[in-house]
């Protein structure tokens, strides 16, 4: 008799899930509660689908911020070049960007979704849009399918719950996995947003709106500590409200809930050190004594920026250059190796790229994805407590967890 599994959840876990289990002979039924499958792919790397990182998997765990080790098995199920062969196999061409960044090549997110479902139709599985469960059935101690919001009931040998977190609520990550899984008992970690921007106490920060600052250091210290909690080169971007880029969104899922006692600084000159740095302020300011000190500024920080950094110095654009002091000249050096901001909080759920939190790791089998409260039941994808830095890294964690379900489910092993 074939052996039956219901996915909760058509997003990238789900759809893999799906997509293993029916390779393996499953018959599989997805419920999803969205009007088509994928909809957070659709949006993912700006609707380019930055579908994964072209990095070995040893590489890639060291890009996971929690609970690395628990992925040994699901990334030996699907590493990150295992899915690039899958997707390229299923006529989706595939390109290698800054930074190992791995994108359709046609730039489509919807052609990664469209390929995915394509397969699950052919491999004959059924499914349900427009459908939300409302928990899942259990007999005998074991998963037995699930029973939909409208009363239906859709009995299985395996469940596999790939519902998501509660990053980006419209695409229906609402956080519905956790209160299914709470239900047979499961537990959780705190779900946080996470790769989202900061808001900040200053208010500097919104007239400079839209500026990005490329190849400089953000760096953030916590009261006495002598270890910074992050310091790490790269690109940023100034926001109405705080900061936002790749370095603020790594950054937000680096910091504790608590921010007092926390403070950032951005090193706008990261090559150079502070002495270095001095000397060709005491070159520049020489070589344009005829001008005002906003033009040596402009030379070394994008014209708006070189404004505000004046400001904060507590000087005049106007400032005659030959008319700077040896103190003024000082503060000057030290905004630029160290702009100062204050974190204020984190913004919200709408624009955080995956969750933090979610299912502790320890109830389920890192081996199989198998829950440890309820046999026949999986768990995979963003629901899970394991996120990662940008770059590819948490949909390829989606994939491989939601590969590595499906094969068990699959296989029907039991922990």
């Amino acid at each position: 008799m074939q052996t039956t599994a219901i996915v909760i959840g058509g997003g990238a876990a789900g759809l893999m899930a799906a997509l293993f289990a029916a390779r393996g002979g499953v018959d599989v039924t997805l419920v999803e509660r969205n009007e088509k499958l994928g909809k957070k792919i659709y949006i993912t790397g700006k609707g380019r689908c930055n579908l994964t990182n072209a990095v070995s998997p040893e590489e890639f765990l060291q890009r996971v911020l929690r609970n690395p080790r628990f992925l040994y098995a699901s990334l030996a199920a699907l590493d990150p070049a295992g899915l690039m062969r899958l997707v390229e196999e299923l006529g989706v061409p595939l390109k290698t960007e800054r930074g190992g960044r791995v994108f359709p090549a046609s730039d489509k997110a919807s052609d990664v979704t469209a390929a995915l479902s394509k397969e699950l139709l052919r491999l004959g599985a059924s499914v349900r849009l427009n459908a939300r469960v409302a928990r899942i059935l259990a007999e005998g101690g074991r998963a037995s399918g699930v029973e939909l919001e409208d009363g239906t009931r859709l009995l299985s040998d395996a469940v596999i719950l790939t519902t998501g977190g509660k990053s980006y609520p419209s695409t229906g990550s609402t956080g519905d996995g956790y209160s299914l899984a709470a239900l047979h008992g499961h537990s959780l970690v705190e779900p946080l947003p996470a790769l989202v921007p900061i808001e900040t106490a200053e208010s500097w920060p919104k007239d400079l709106t839209g500026l990005t600052l490329r190849n400089v250091r953000l760096t953030a210290a916590a009261g006495g500590a002598k270890k910074p909690l992050f310091s790490e080169q790269g690109e940023l971007l100034f926001t109405h409200f705080g900061i936002s880029g790749p370095l603020a969104l790594t950054l937000s899922s680096l910091l504790p809930k608590d921010l007092s006692g926390v403070r950032l600084s951005i090193d706008l000159k990261p090559a150079l050190d502070i002495e270095t740095l001095e000397k060709r302020l005491i070159r520049d300011l020489h070589e344009n004594a005829k001008r005002p000190l906003i033009a040596v500024m402009a030379g070394l920080a994008p014209h708006s920026l070189a404004l505000k950094l004046v400001e904060l110095a507590g000087l005049s654009p106007a400032h005659p250059s030959t008319a700077v002091t040896q103190p003024e000249r000082r503060r000057i050096v030290e905004l630029l190796k160290a702009v100062p901001l204050t974190p204020l909080q984190l913004r919200g759920f709408s624009e955080a790229v995956v969750t933090r939190g979610g299912i502790p790791v320890r109830e389920v089998n890192p081996s199989t994805m198998e829950s440890k409260l309820l046999p026949g039941l999986y768990i995979a994808g963003e629901v899970l407590d394991v996120d990662a830095t940008t770059g590819g890294f948490n949909l390829q964690i989606a994939f491989s967890t939601g590969a590595l379900a499906g094969k068990s489910a699959a296989k029907g092993e039991i922990s």
